[in-house]
């Protein structure tokens, strides 16, 4: 069982590893899209929407249709539908068929995020669930990294056509790889044989807690629209403080590989200390690194951001695992949709909501109301901690 548990949290972090890559390619190839096909920041800002839009919406109907068809099914059917996409987006001629190539691709990405993590906990019901899940997690910044740097090369070298047509070519190997190897580690049930929960009936959505979740979901928006005002308005405070362009790309390999390590590291953290303790840390951490980050001069800013991504990513591992806590396992892909749906289409709006700020008040000013906006968890992980078990000592 340990060997099996082991295998399916393999193939889970392969599948993120993809998928995760074809998300940040999307950042090597919008500005070569933007110069072919003489794109408007505006519609190079809806392509990105398009694709994350996409993924937000097909997490909830992803959740459901796993229930029926098994998430093995449509884990390999949705990653074909995102590989066919970029192999697709190669053809394109202009920005419509474009906008529309990465909506559909997008959709399909949806799959990935809510099954995998299902199939993670499953796996681990009896087992380090939040490590596991912080491995899981981790795979994916693995894919942030390599695929775009790789892709990027790959465009210099025989055009963005090809490399997009390439990359989506791996994707539909491994969507057919994935099919074969889950099925082998994870036979599907059919509706009548998978386990009912005494606690089921109480919710369509198998939430055994619903003040805790509540709470739980409050702290992953809060946490995600954090991450990625951050990251919108992070190049221009270092740019402010006398960087290069060249020298934000490098401030923000650091921070990305702080992330990494904290979405590993955290999982593990939380596994002994407990995940309100965790939280309530992690959270503290990345206001403090924000506010210093604001305050320092350039290369204490730099020194800063390692410590920054451990703490701005490392927050979600523990808050995945303790999606699996507060729902019955019968209903577990829905409940995880919900939870990445609402979470997904938070991030989406926060860059608009928070350039609005900055059109007004600046940008030091708008990451500082950011940094405080993330103290708002903590009340948050007190009201969690009654839905939660916690370690007795520290």
């Amino acid at each position: 069982m340990r060997s099996r548990a082991r295998a399916v949290l393999a193939t889970a972090c392969s599948i993120h590893f993809v998928h995760d890559g074809f998300s940040d390619i999307l950042y090597v190839l919008l500005p070569l899209w933007a110069v072919e096909f003489r794109l408007t920041f505006a519609q190079v800002g809806l392509i990105r929407t398009a694709y994350s839009g996409g993924m937000a919406l097909f997490q909830i109907p992803a959740g459901l249709l796993a229930e029926r068809w098994g998430e093995r099914r449509l884990l390999a059917a949705g990653t074909a539908v995102t590989a066919c996409g970029f192999i697709v987006a190669g053809t394109v001629g202009g920005f419509l068929s474009l906008l529309t190539v990465l909506l559909i691709a997008g959709l399909g990405s949806g799959v990935q995020h809510p099954l995998s993590s299902s199939l993670v906990s499953k796996a681990y019901e009896t087992g380090p669930r939040r490590a596991a899940l912080g491995t899981y997690n981790f795979s994916g910044d693995l894919g942030k990294v390599a695929v775009p740097a790789a892709v990027a090369v790959a465009a210099t070298v025989v055009g963005w056509r090809y490399a997009s047509a390439a990359y989506g070519l791996f994707g539909v190997l491994a969507a057919a790889a994935i099919l074969g190897v889950l099925a082998r580690l994870t036979p599907e049930m059919s509706e009548a044989d998978r386990p009912v929960e005494p606690h089921a009936a109480s919710s369509g959505w198998g939430i055994r807690d619903a003040r805790g979740f509540r709470a739980l979901t409050a702290i992953g928006m809060i946490d995600n629209a954090t991450r990625t005002a951050f990251l919108t308005f992070l190049p221009f405070a270092l740019i402010a403080k006398g960087s290069s362009v060249a020298g934000v790309g490098t401030a923000l390999a650091l921070l990305f590989a702080g992330g990494a390590v904290g979405k590993f590291v955290c999982g593990l953290v939380a596994e002994r200390l407990g995940v309100v303790r965790t939280v309530v840390l992690t959270e503290a951490a990345t206001t403090l690194c924000i506010l210093a980050i604001i305050a320092a001069p350039l290369p204490v800013a730099l020194a800063i951001l390692p410590l920054m991504g451990v703490a701005l990513n490392g927050t979600s591992s523990v808050l995945y695992g303790t999606v699996a806590d507060l729902v019955t396992a019968d209903r577990r892909s829905r409940a995880y949709a919900l939870y990445y749906s609402v979470t997904i289409a938070t991030s989406a709006l926060a860059p608009s909501l928070y350039g609005i700020v900055g059109d007004v008040a600046g940008v030091t000013a708008t990451l500082v109301i950011v940094a405080l906006v993330v103290l708002v968890t903590i009340p948050l992980c007190l009201a969690l901690r009654a839905s939660v078990a916690e370690p007795a000592r520290v």
